[in-house]
């Protein structure tokens, strides 16, 4: 998964869950060790968001379920 614009729009749960797990995946295949303290901080933050939400349904979605569920709002109209 690739951000293109960071300030576009808002992320789904599952968007930041793929995004996370993605990113986790590409530094195992690389193997980098050294890390500096602000890496490790990030490491923390990924760490402790993945853990909270692999616990959430987002986990057991897919990318059709997510567009399809956006189709659906779409054709909604939403009142105040």
């Amino acid at each position: 998964m690739e951000v293109k614009d960071g300030n576009a729009a808002l992320l789904s749960n599952y968007e930041v869950y793929k995004l996370l797990t993605d990113l986790k995946q590409q530094r195992r295949e690389t193997g980098k060790n050294k890390q500096s303290a602000g890496q490790q901080n990030l490491n923390t933050i990924m760490y402790e968001t993945l853990k909270y939400i692999s616990k959430t349904p987002c986990k057991f979605q897919s990318p059709e379920i997510v567009r399809d569920f956006l189709v659906a709002l779409k054709n909604h109209k939403l009142t105040k």
